[in-house]
């Protein structure tokens, strides 16, 4: 046994979190994709089959009231808060990450003056984010300008509406500094939307603490809520009442029963609901939500660090020397949740053969090879196996 490998054990051995992972379905393999599709929890299974049988089944229409079907985006949303840091009634689940991104960029330059012109995006996006802001950007008569994070603050003007950014890259795994790029904006007098997607169960993001206005995110990935699970949407409490939503659909209303011709919008969080709500992947998300009970997302992030600086240790230890490069930050106040390493000329058949392996990860083009680390169910082993792996496949 390697010295690494012995090292690995006895991390395995400290960590707090080390039995969380029995509250998932895993292989015998190491899943380091937990960035683009989070791990099965057991809870789920069972959930399903019981708002299947008895709450569809059984009860059919009964349960929009007497299984709470009704008020799961809120009360849903009301799991998700502690994770991002935001107090109850904040936050809606449903639609996707998409329609979300759309609703809180229009929402948010309806929020300011018709002088204010222009919305910023992050030039190294989410293509949908960059797609979703230039059509919104045409919907509302503004000019959409893609800039990079760190030239954020010098592109801000009195012409700034509203600033779309991610918290963490979704190639790089590199971590954007929320605080002060908040900041930044609300000084410029423009509103701030932040896309959570690689950061949420991964990291404390403190959406009241730092004064975010407009959030998105999805639970797919560090949430576990399944393939396609429903995404949420924050509307920060102090500008509720001020929210304008592109999508007003019934399930907004004020009074969503009465059928009426005018729309009057609903107080707080619930405005940012549309249709009806997609009630077998929303539970199976509630369920999801359960392995989170008793957790704090501190003790996420320590672990997080941890696993990212040792599989870095790792692959200097064992991959041959100019082999690979990382993309990944190494300060820890820069880095998110995974590591992204360049793999010239051939990284999509290294990552097909680490997959026949019982490795997996992800590959992005040209040449990257993308490690996702979800605390509660990836241990120091699973790091040290999939670096060895890796060397011996690049060897």
């Amino acid at each position: 046994m390697s010295d690494l490998a012995r090292t690995a054990q006895q991390l395995d051995a400290r960590d707090p979190l080390a039995a969380r992972r029995a509250l998932f379905v895993m292989d015998e393999g190491v899943y380091l994709d937990g960035n683009s599709l989070g791990a099965l929890p057991r809870s789920v299974p069972g959930r399903v089959e019981e708002v299947v049988r008895r709450q569809w089944g059984a009860l059919k229409i009964r349960s929009w009231d007497e299984s709470g079907w009704w008020t799961a985006p809120e009360r849903i949303g009301d799991r998700i808060a502690p994770l991002v840091g935001a107090a109850a009634g904040q936050i809606v689940v449903g639609d996707s990450t998409s329609v979300n991104v759309f609703k809180a960029l229009v929402g948010a330059v309806r929020l300011v003056d018709d002088a204010r012109d222009e919305i910023l995006v992050d030039a190294t996006t989410f293509p949908t984010d960059g797609y979703l802001a230039e059509s919104a950007a045409r919907l509302t008569g503004r000019t959409l300008r893609p800039v990079r994070p760190d030239e954020v603050p010098a592109a801000l003007s009195g012409r700034t509406a509203a600033v779309l950014l991610n918290h963490v890259d979704y190639r790089t795994g590199r971590l954007h500094d929320l605080p002060s790029l908040t900041a930044a904006v609300h000084a410029a007098g423009a509103i701030a939307v932040w896309d959570l997607c690689h950061s949420a169960g991964a990291l404390p993001v403190g959406l009241d603490e730092h004064g975010v206005d407009l959030a998105v995110g999805c639970t797919y990935k560090y949430l576990n809520g399944g393939p396609g699970s429903p995404a949420y949407l924050y509307v920060r409490s102090g500008l509720q009442d001020r929210f304008d939503s592109p999508l007003p659909g019934w399930n907004s209303h004020a009074e969503p029963f009465g059928m009426r011709e005018a729309y009057e919008p609903a107080a707080g969080a619930l405005r940012g609901r549309v249709g009806t709500p997609d009630i077998l992947s929303m539970l199976a998300l509630e369920a999801a939500l359960e392995v989170w009970d008793g957790v704090s997302i501190d003790a996420v992030r320590t672990k997080s660090l941890a696993l990212t600086d040792f599989f870095l240790e790792c692959v200097a230890s064992y991959v041959p020397e100019g082999r690979v490069e990382s993309l990944t930050p190494a300060p820890h106040e820069e880095r998110g949740s995974q590591v992204a390493l360049r793999c010239s000329p051939d990284a999509g058949d290294v990552m097909k053969r680490l997959i026949e392996r019982g490795v997996v990860g992800d590959f992005r083009r040209p040449d990257v090879l993308r490690f996702g680390f979800t605390p509660l169910y990836v241990g120091f082993a699973d790091v040290e196996r999939a670096a060895r792996v890796l060397a011996e496949e690049l060897r």
